[in-house]
């Protein structure tokens, strides 16, 4: 029996484990802690909406695994739930003979991870089912999906809440001490907190126009299971976990086809991705409320949550960079960053990428766009971490490292962390 649970995280993976515990032991109070006033405000609410189905992955990897498994759980919920899941397919797309092999080495990993009905495709095929695009060959994989993940997070609230769990809004863990009698958390309670269904709480007060802060104390939990993203590492670090790997924010920023434009694509274009990074490039990204995303590029950001160029956070920019990790990476990678940097200051240069796709899409068809930060995991010795990280120590989990497709597999995420630590109760 789980008892009194706590997550830290009001994004769609704190979200899924929560109600994951709900599941399959009804008898645990499951409380979820997130440091905003609304849940999904950061990587969640702030992606390209896609349901990865499972092209990339190291056969075996968690991500693999999980992500497969995640789709199918996915699809049924929003299915269940009526939010909508638009199988509208992805391209990925060798623009000349030098990507051929690495087409390949996807085309082998799909058919590996059990992705269904992938086709490889000539020019000819390619314009059957993207007219505007452009390329010697093409991946195609249909099932690959589009959905709204801040209406997929609320419904999981929802669930949470119908199953007596709360969410506490506004609350953020600034301290967690495990003691004997099970786990205290420290939070730090900004402007109106908000706590759902009733229950009693500390709530800020406004005095001459100022908002207060006030502090207080939640627990003894028996289970704490921390998804905190973008802070993460800075979490853990409240339990004395290792300081490898940490976060390093790099913000993605998106242009948006003008709608008259809009035509140009039909579903998912994406290049052959560059085997040495995480990431997968700029591509053209159809949504659910029918814009086009051209995006996103991948620089350095000077905040955890910091959407704009102008952001800084004193605090987050000294742990980026005084981490031996981050030194490490930049002397390998310096000349990506370079390239990105300059993509980031000429939309000329931005669209021109995507344009190595779709030859028509011009600089004037695209306007500013929104922005997302991705809590990239780097390693100790400069290495990006590329599959899903968990730690559990006795009471504690921490879910280190959740990069995409983390939200295609958040309900598997779920599953998997909540087989480790709760134990269904005998019938």
């Amino acid at each position: 029996m789980a008892g009194r649970v706590a997550v830290i995280g009001g994004g769609i993976v704190g979200l899924a484990v929560a109600r994951r515990i709900g599941q399959v032991d009804p008898g645990a109070t499951v409380t979820v802690f997130e440091k905003e006033h609304d849940v999904a405000r950061h990587q969640t609410g702030r992606n390209s909406g896609v349901v990865h189905a499972g092209l990339y992955y190291q056969p075996g990897s968690l991500k693999a695994t999980l992500c497969r498994r995640g789709v199918a759980l996915l699809k049924e919920y929003c299915t269940t739930h009526r939010i909508r899941y638009d199988e509208c397919g992805k391209i990925v797309v060798a623009v000349d003979s030098s990507e051929l092999g690495r087409l390949a080495d996807i085309a082998d990993r799909a058919r590996a991870n059990g992705v269904p009905d992938t086709t490889m495709l000539d020019p000819g095929g390619l314009r059957r089912y993207e007219p505007h695009a452009r390329g010697v060959a093409a991946l195609y994989s249909p099932t690959t999906a589009i959905v709204d993940y801040p209406a997929v997070a609320r419904a999981l609230r929802d669930d949470i809440l119908d199953a007596g769990g709360s969410v506490r809004t506004g609350a953020e863990v600034v301290s967690v001490e495990e003691r004997g009698d099970g786990v205290r958390l420290g939070l730090r309670i900004r402007g109106t907190a908000r706590v759902t269904p009733n229950g009693s709480h500390a709530t800020a007060l406004k005095a001459g126009g100022t908002v207060t802060e006030v502090t207080e104390t939640a627990g003894p939990f028996d289970l704490l299971i921390a998804c905190a993203g973008l802070q993460s590492d800075q979490v853990a670090a409240f339990t004395g976990e290792d300081p490898s790997p940490q976060i390093i924010p790099f913000r993605g920023d998106y242009w948006l086809l003008r709608p008259e434009r809009r035509g140009l694509v039909r579903g998912l274009i994406y290049p052959v991705p560059d085997p040495r990074y995480p990431f997968l490039g700029i591509h053209l990204t159809k949504r659910v409320d029918g814009e086009i995303l051209v995006g996103p590029n991948a620089v350095l950001a000077t905040a955890r949550e910091g959407y704009t160029a102008l952001t800084v956070a004193a605090s987050d920019l000294r742990a980026t960079l005084t981490w031996p990790g981050f030194h490490k990476m930049a002397r390998t990678h310096w000349k990506t960053g370079a390239h990105e940097i300059l993509r980031t200051a000429s939309r000329r240069a931005f669209v021109a990428q995507a344009r190595r796709y779709v030859p028509q899409l011009q600089a004037a068809d695209v306007v500013r766009g929104p922005a997302g930060v991705r809590a990239q995991a780097v390693a100790r010795d400069g290495s990006l971490v590329d599959d899903f990280v968990l730690s559990i120590r006795g009471r504690i989990v921490h879910v280190r490292n959740a990069p995409s497709p983390g939200a295609t597999a958040s309900l598997a995420i779920a599953e998997h962390i909540v087989s480790k630590v709760v134990a269904e109760p005998a019938a």
